[in-house]
């Protein structure tokens, strides 16, 4: 059977690639035209991914002038493409458009410790505890009292922290609390509708009692908001008391259970990738680092946390006694003062020995 004619396809003329601009080309040289439409990222939003600092102290750097877009001074706001040449005091910068993914830490908080980066009485605080990190900074995905345990998160992404715990997005918070005492039907139904505080309404999205034992009683109660002490405010409200509490999810986040009370874990990459999914937010083009089951397992193992710096109470501090109090250590002198201090002690050590010796023999002569 014969084949079917094919028809020849028109070849296309060969196009005559055009230069590419290099790093080097002149300003002057990339022909922009102001009106078209541009497609592309925050200037400050890009320069705060590269770990220059935060996006407030990048929109400060870029209002100083020393930030230029194509040979012009870039101004607060502005937008660029992977295209355009972005230079800091006439040093090219290689911008990241399409950043790596985020770091995800949980931690399983213990009471006793705040969540501050600074605390003026020297208190132990959360960030005392996470590992360095090169890009970016950590931020604590909403707080927990210093009396509360539980999930607490951990990124280096804002807009991720942000769609966290916005008012707007209403994610839930579901904790586990243990009263001194018992709720009535009437009271729970209360608490589900809303009752009125200090600082505006609050209410439970749901409540159910979880059993206890004696005066002691459990509940599971979830919450979209995240104003200060508000599931103890809202059980004060009908004089009982909150003897624990613990948060147990946070939005899609459980507490896992092999994370143990002061014990940190970090998300691997599908995770991660899930999150930014569920947040809307974009996701990196780049394919997934594989990583082999030992690198894996490594990378998502639970581990104890350690304190890098010890914080001590100013108030300890002023009042311990002189010898108690930290001191500084001498400064260390150049290596010529300390080898002249040597010889000189030599010299009267080798002294100090003559004379002994002439001592010695002037008795055996008498």
């Amino acid at each position: 059977m014969a084949r079917p004619f094919k028809t020849p396809k028109n070849t296309p003329a060969p196009r005559t690639p055009s230069p590419k601009p290099s790093a080097s080309t002149d300003a002057h040289n990339i022909a922009l035209d102001a009106d078209a439409p541009r497609e592309g990222q925050r200037l400050h939003k890009l320069l705060a991914l590269a770990g220059f600092g935060s996006r407030r102290d990048m929109e400060t750097l870029i209002a100083s002038g020393r930030i230029t877009i194509n040979g012009q001074v870039a101004l607060v706001g502005a937008v660029v493409t992977e295209h355009d040449v972005v230079r800091m005091d006439s040093r090219i910068l290689h911008l990241p458009f399409d950043p790596e993914l985020p770091q995800i830490l949980l931690y399983h908080k213990p009471e006793g410790e705040i969540v501050s980066q600074d605390d003026p009485e020297g208190r132990a605080t959360v960030f005392d505890k996470l590992p360095r990190i090169k890009q970016g900074k950590w931020i604590a995905v909403g707080r927990l009292d210093m009396n509360t345990s539980g999930l607490l998160i951990f990124t280096n992404s804002g807009d991720l922290a942000n769609r966290f715990m916005h008012p707007r997005y209403e994610v839930e918070r579901e904790y586990a609390v243990r009263i001194l005492g018992e709720l009535t039907e009437e009271q729970m139904a209360q608490l589900k509708h809303g009752i009125e505080l200090e600082d505006g309404p609050a209410n439970f999205e749901s409540i159910h009692a979880q059993g206890g034992e004696g005066a002691n009683k459990w509940y599971q109660v979830v919450i979209k908001e995240g104003r200060n002490r508000e599931v103890r405010r809202l059980f004060e409200a009908f004089h009982l008391p909150v003897s624990r509490l613990m948060r147990v999810r946070f939005g899609p986040i459980n507490l896992p259970p092999r994370l143990k009370r002061g014990t940190m874990l970090k998300l691997e990459q599908k995770q991660v990738v899930s999150l930014l999914e569920w947040a809307d937010l974009p996701v990196s083009r780049k394919p997934l680092k594989q990583l082999s089951p030992h690198e894996k397992d490594r990378a998502t193992r639970v581990f104890v946390p350690k304190v890098r710096k010890q914080r001590r109470s100013l108030l300890e501090t002023a009042n311990a006694p002189e010898a108690e109090r930290p001191q500084r250590a001498a400064p260390k002198q150049p290596r010529r003062i300390r080898q002249e201090s040597d010889l000189k002690e030599a010299s009267r050590q080798n002294a100090r020995l003559n004379t002994r010796a002439k001592k010695s023999s002037n008795r055996n002569r008498g």
